[in-house]
């Protein structure tokens, strides 16, 4: 427990760091990869570029400031980052690297007005946090189906949509049976790549589209080309990768699963709300739901660009037909079809909503649940980006 002394510094800068977070985290980004570009193979370049991580470190360290003298608080949210850290096999020496730069960022954003006296609360109130962080974490490796990063071979690659690849991998080591993986609906393996249009490796998260692993594990990947932006990993895998091909892979991770004192439910409905490849986690969902209890009713949504951006239609509507009581919605962008609040408007209350896309997608439906007064025990969410930006973290 942090002193005191320590506990009253800290709060007192809580308004500061308001005005100033995402200064400060943006010099911190800047001069820890300038001594440290190895850590460059492991931060997401895209969300770097667009302030996303910058937004979801302020968010965090704002969010510990605030409840320094009680951070079981703030378990839920830590357990996020612990997945994905766990996944990117960020290891406890990282974090000495982290404070530093941090701390230093401090400084050279607020100068004179950083004091010893401030610089020195920190550092012990950051130390106290990435305790806690460590030891999340230290449970997480200890859980995880394997260790670091193995071989997989790629044994299927299939277009779904017109933008979205799925693939089917299996462990290189014929004696690594994947059938027998306690897969949860929701999580999501990590990629490690090589791509050549990069001096750096490059790490990044792809969600499981089915826990049915018989075949193998099954992931997809959406191109990302939109807004003048070329995904590195993305287009790799979609113009490189091909059935033979070897992928390099963390174990499943994530928090983002069905709450499982209701599947067996029938009262409260099952909501599947998803965006673009937002569908793979929510798909997964889905099968686990009508696998284990097909007759509670399920309301799914849908949305993207056209119906040549319409991913896994099939698959979907094949799970459904297993489901007794389904609503089926589906809205293309290009047609003036909108997944807004006037169609939340008709969902039941309570309802066990779970939602998956962009990050604004995502903004957009949160902000609409909690202003059709949905109980945040009931809405659950997983965005392709830094969790902590989002308004609800």
């Amino acid at each position: 427990m942090a002193s005191p002394q320590t506990l009253a510094v800290v709060k007192q800068t809580v308004p500061v760091l308001e005005t100033y977070g995402t200064q400060i985290t943006t010099v911190f980004y800047q001069n820890m990869f300038a001594e440290h570009p190895e850590l460059l193979d492991i931060f997401n370049e895209t969300n770097q570029k667009l302030g996303r991580q910058q937004s979801a470190l302020a968010t965090t360290v704002l969010a510990a400031a605030k409840h320094l003298e009680q951070l079981e608080v703030l378990l839920p949210q830590v357990m996020q980052i612990g997945h994905k850290h766990r996944a990117l096999q960020i290891k406890p020496e990282h974090y000495p690297i982290v404070g530093k730069h941090l701390l230093g960022a401090i400084k050279e954003v607020l100068g004179d007005a950083a004091t010893d006296e401030i610089i020195n609360a920190w550092a012990e109130a950051y130390d106290e946090i990435a305790s806690v962080f460590i030891k999340v974490e230290a449970d997480m490796y200890q859980e995880a189906m394997w260790s670091g990063f193995i071989p997989f071979k790629v044994i299927k690659k299939e277009i779904t949509g017109s933008d979205i690849a799925a693939f089917t991998v299996q462990p290189e080591d014929n004696s690594f049976d994947v059938s027998c993986l306690p897969l949860t609906a929701g999580q999501y393996i990590t990629v490690k790549t090589d791509p050549e249009d990069s001096d750096h490796i490059a790490l990044r998260h792809y969600s499981l589209y089915s826990v049915d692993s018989s075949e193998g594990l099954k992931f997809a990947v959406r191109r990302d080309n939109r807004n003048e932006h070329h995904g590195l990993v993305s287009n790799h895998l979609h113009d490189k990768v091909e059935v033979g091909d070897t992928l390099l892979l963390s174990a499943p991770a994530g928090d983002f699963e069905l709450n499982q004192s209701l599947i067996e439910q029938n009262d409260i409905p099952l909501v599947l709300i998803s965006a673009g490849v937002g569908v793979t986690p929510v798909l997964a969902m889905l099968e686990a739901q009508v696998k284990a209890n097909p007759k509670r009713p399920i309301i799914w949504a849908y949305a993207c660009q056209n119906q040549d951006f319409h991913a896994f239609d099939g698959r979907v509507n094949a799970l459904l037909e297993q489901a007794e009581q389904v609503q089926k919605s589906t809205f293309y962008f290009e047609s003036n079809q909108l997944l807004n609040e006037e169609w939340l408007k008709t969902l039941p209350n309570p309802a066990d909503v779970y939602v998956c896309g962009s990050m604004i997608f995502m903004d957009s439906m949160i902000d609409g649940l909690a202003a059709l007064e949905h109980s945040n025990d009931y809405i659950h969410y997983e965005p392709f980006g830094p969790k902590m930006s989002l308004s609800a973290g």
